[in-house]
This record gives C-alpha cells, sequence and structure tokens, in this order.
C-alpha cells in the first residue's frame, strides 16, 4: 500500500468522496493522488447520471466583478434544495464558474462546461459536486458583459442577480460617489424589474398593444361618450406615460428617494463629478424562474433512502 491515511483525508478533503471511496481510489491508482482524483470523478459521473432525471430548481444566483470594474459576471447554477444551495461546497463552485465566465468569455453553456480551471473543467467541477453533495447539480445560464463600469447586485442571498453596465467620459471607477450610485440603481433593478433602461427600446408591438388596452378603457368610461376621437388619442398618449413607468427603469422613481427618478439621480451625479454618464444596459436574473419545481414530501423521500 503506497499511501496513508493522511493521503486518504487529504483526497477526501480535495474531492469531498466517502473515506472509504478515497481508500478504493488510492488503491486503484497505486497511492497517486491526481489519478486517484481523476478515478473519483469517472465514478461520479455514473453518480450524477443516475441523477440526471430530477429537479433541479433551487439553486443560487452569483457574481464577479473583475478588479478594475470592466468586466462583470452573472451566472445561476440549480440544485435540488436550498440546504445545499447554502453549502460551501455549492458556493464555491458557483464562484469558480462565475469566474471561468468572466476571465475565459464562453459562448455558450457547452464552451463554458469545457472550460478549464485550477480544478478541472466546469463539467468535471460539477459532477464532482453532485457526488459530493448528493444532489443534481446544473448549470442553467450565465451572462458576461465588459464595459466602462460594470456593477453586480445579489439579493437575498442569490434569489435576484442584477448585471448593471454603465459608461462614463472620464475614470470613475474608484469614485466613492459613482460607485454607490451604480450599486443604488442596481438595487433598485433587483426589487422594481423594469424591462428597459430607456423608452425607445420599448418594442413597437408592446407600446401599441398598450394603446389597444388604454383606447378599450377609454371606450368603457361614460364619461369619454362624447368626446372627439382626437382627444381620446391625447388622453392615450398621456396615459402611455404610466406605462413607461411601468417598465423603463430611467423613468422610475428611485427605490432611496422616491422624490427623484433614476434620470435625476443620474444627471445629478454627472453633474456634482463633472462628467457625462449614461447607462448602458443591465441583465436580471431571477433565480428558478420558469423551472418546474420539485414537488416531493418528506416521507416519500425517506422512505426512497431506505429503499422502501
Amino acid at each position: 500500500m503506497n499511501f496513508t491515511a493522511k493521503d486518504v483525508a487529504a483526497l477526501r478533503d480535495r474531492t469531498g468522496a466517502g473515506m472509504m471511496d478515497c481508500k478504493k481510489a488510492l488503491t486503484h491508482t497505486d497511492g497517486d493522488m491526481d489519478k486517484a482524483a481523476e478515478y473519483l470523478r469517472e465514478q461520479g459521473i455514473s453518480v450524477a447520471a443516475k441523477k440526471a432525471a430530477r429537479i433541479a430548481s433551487e439553486g443560487a444566483v452569483v457574481a464577479y466583478t473583475s478588479p478594475d470594474g470592466k468586466v462583470g459576471a452573472l451566472v445561476e447554477l440549480n440544485c435540488e434544495s436550498d440546504f445545499v444551495a447554502r453549502s460551501d461546497a455549492f458556493t464555491k463552485v458557483a464562484d469558480t464558474i462565475v469566474k471561468a465566465v468572466a476571465d475565459n468569455n464562453p459562448v455558450d453553456n457547452d464552451a463554458l462546461l469545457a472550460t478549464k480551471t485550477g480544478e478541472g473543467t466546469v463539467n468535471e467541477l460539477i459532477t464532482a459536486t453532485t457526488a459530493k453533495t448528493g444532489e443534481k447539480i446544473s448549470l442553467r445560464r450565465f451572462i458576461r458583459q465588459e464595459g466602462v463600469k460594470e456593477e453586480a447586485y445579489i439579493h437575498m442571498g442569490g434569489k435576484i442577480g442584477v448585471l448593471l453596465e454603465v459608461n462614463t467620459d472620464k475614470p470613475l471607477n474608484d469614485n466613492a460617489q459613482f460607485v454607490t450610485m451604480c450599486h443604488d440603481i442596481a438595487m433598485h433593478i433587483a426589487a422594481f424589474a423594469p424591462q428597459y433602461i430607456y423608452n425607445d427600446e420599448v418594442p413597437a408591438e408592446a407600446t401599441e398593444h398598450e394603446k389597444e388596452i388604454l383606447r378599450a378603457q377609454a371606450a368603457n368610461d361614460p364619461k369619454n361618450a362624447n368626446k372627439p376621437k382626437e382627444v381620446i388619442e391625447k388622453m392615450i398618449v398621456g396615459r402611455l406615460g404610466k406605462f413607461y413607468k411601468e417598465v423603463c427603469l430611467i423613468d422610475q422613481e428611485f427605490a432611496k428617494d422616491a422624490s427623484i427618478t433614476i434620470k435625476q439621480l443620474v444627471e445629478s451625479t454627472g453633474k456634482a463629478l463633472g462628467a457625462k454618464i449614461t447607462l448602458v444596459k443591465f441583465t436580471r436574473f431571477v433565480m428558478g424562474e420558469g423551472l418546474e419545481k420539485r414537488n416531493e414530501n418528506f416521507a416519500e423521500e425517506i422512505a426512497k433512502m431506505q429503499g422502501k
């Protein structure tokens, strides 16, 4: 036997596998630690395959921004339970994956899964974490943005993630007031869920659909019975402002100070700093949005574990 009990413990810490599995792997590989870890990953693949059909609708959205603030990424990683989502093993692999997104700029999920990290490919890390936690772990989606300033915000421990891109005509990424403004706007996006930044980004069909709704409301209001069509149309145009306020970030009342809009916040910050500040784009992920939820009761789960 070309390994010791300390080697078994070290392999367990490295892979998260059980002590007997680690001993078996080291025996199989004649004590070679790297080959043993690879052997366990290979074994983990079969474990993960057994769990592939299970529902993974819990998890977390995680974020990363580069030290200079110019690159940002969001990743949604799913698992089966909130308990595992809060575990160190899940958090570690999620943080590794989101940094891999920022550093490597993969084009899609397949490219990300094949991306190498210091501990193997992303797919190997997910497989190992599936084996370690006993739950299906799956990569759902990611986004990478690169610009003058990328601001990330995670709400409720990973339930919502926002990545906001802001442009400036002078370096401000180290300015406390500017950084606070970006953080506050990202937090606002998490809370108020706008769909666009500016009015002109709203698709024409969406605006026209809203107009049709407003026309129907006007037609059903007895107060408008004798009003000319031209007057009704002017009323509808005026009411569109409320619609834009609901879906467009720039027109919304600032979450931390309802006396000003986001537009006014950006303009006042720019004026104070002597710079032109422009909101460019944002991405908002809601963890588990649209996914099928697991529906098993605890007694049934225990029965399955006991083979009943």
